[in-house]
């Protein structure tokens, strides 16, 4: 029996999978998503924090998939360095949005996205006129890999945490804490052997650890749950599109998660490549995908190169380098104009470009 035909083939169920298939519902182009279908309840699933930008909350709600998303707003990010001076301060208002970001549990982010598209996904076998590939990193894409690891944890502090966020770049790699619940999303970069250590410590001696990276601004540590190592590395596919394919999301390029970038560069992608399909009468033919890929590039680029720089220019504890990086942290503070194109760049991708 022949395989039935459809317009557009997601492969791939995660966030930005289903995200893509929702913008394209009830459009002249018929949509399947092949993956794992949306499961019953079972095992718990890992902490895995994210964190949100303004712009994909947008993109979010125009897909009617974020109500009922619980959520923690970021107000404010404080960006500073392990034992130098120098720091900057971004706030939702100077950049014009209610938030900066919100924080969530990807595993509540994916159970919403999923259920709200339980009727796309396959059984079965089908042609597609385009293969969408969203199913992560495939085996050619070009990898770098960090010689850093994630300790990714979720901490309680007193006081507890509100709308502030601190991104805190120590000598081994960066450390973000994001408010979350009224504690905070660790996600520690640093060495992989140190990572393994950190994540096998007592609590009580894993809590002076953080205390002592983290500085005195976030509250005292006061408990820690859902320890976990995560191997870090840069991963970019040579091409975004193929014959009648095209990559999306962490198919396209896996980020180190410094900044946050990953699932909302991915999101955006998602997107831009619905907007090129409704405007299309065959979603496969090569010059849709080709413009589709050009409109992406800068974005892509850019969050690659910053992610990548961000990972390892403050590594390092040399007393010159170290001043040199108060000096930038302490001029993006002092100049509001370059502190809001860097905080709007990061919301909105290429957007916030003049």
């Amino acid at each position: 029996m022949r395989a039935r035909a459809i317009d557009v083939l997601i492969r791939g169920a995660g966030p930005v999978g289903c995200a893509l298939a929702l913008a394209l519902r009830g459009s002249r182009h018929t949509v399947a998503i092949a993956g794992a279908a949306p499961a019953g309840p079972g095992l718990q699933p890992a902490f895995r924090p994210i964190a949100l930008s303004y712009a994909s909350r947008l993109i979010l709600e125009r897909l009617d998939a974020w109500r009922g998303l619980p959520t923690t707003p970021i107000e404010t990010i404080h960006v500073s360095q392990q034992g130098g001076f120098g720091r900057t301060v971004m706030q939702a208002a100077d950049s014009g949005v209610p938030a900066l970001g919100y924080v969530t549990e990807y595993a509540a982010l994916l159970a919403l996205l999923q259920q709200r598209c339980r009727d796309l996904f396959l059984e079965g076998e089908a042609e597609a006129r385009c293969v969408v590939h969203a199913e992560g990193s495939a085996a050619e894409a070009h990898e770098k890999r960090y010689a850093q690891h994630a300790v990714v944890a979720m901490v309680g502090t007193e006081p507890a945490s509100r709308t502030l966020a601190f991104e805190r770049f120590t000598p081994e790699g960066p450390l973000a804490l994001l408010p979350l619940q009224g504690g905070y999303a660790v996600v520690w970069s640093c060495r992989p052997e140190r990572a393994a250590e950190l994540a096998r410590r007592p609590e009580d001696r894993f809590l002076e650890a953080l205390a002592a990276a983290a500085g005195r601004r976030p509250g005292k540590p006061v408990q820690v749950r859902s320890r976990a190592v995560q191997p870090l590395a840069l991963r970019v596919h040579p091409a975004r599109r193929g014959e009648r394919a095209v990559y999306i999301g962490n198919a396209a390029q896996t980020l180190h998660p410094v900044a946050g970038q990953g699932l909302n560069l991915g999101l955006r992608d998602a997107w831009d490549l619905s907007r090129a399909f409704l405007e299309s009468e065959d979603p496969g033919d090569e010059r849709v995908l080709a413009r589709y890929a050009a409109s992406r590039s800068l974005d892509a680029r850019s969050a690659i190169g910053l992610t990548d720089a961000l990972a390892g220019m403050f590594l390092g504890a040399h007393p010159i380098a170290r001043a040199a990086r108060g000096a930038a942290l302490t001029a993006l503070d002092l100049l509001p104009g370059p502190r809001r194109f860097f905080a709007r760049r990061m919301i909105f991708g290429p957007s916030a470009l003049p």
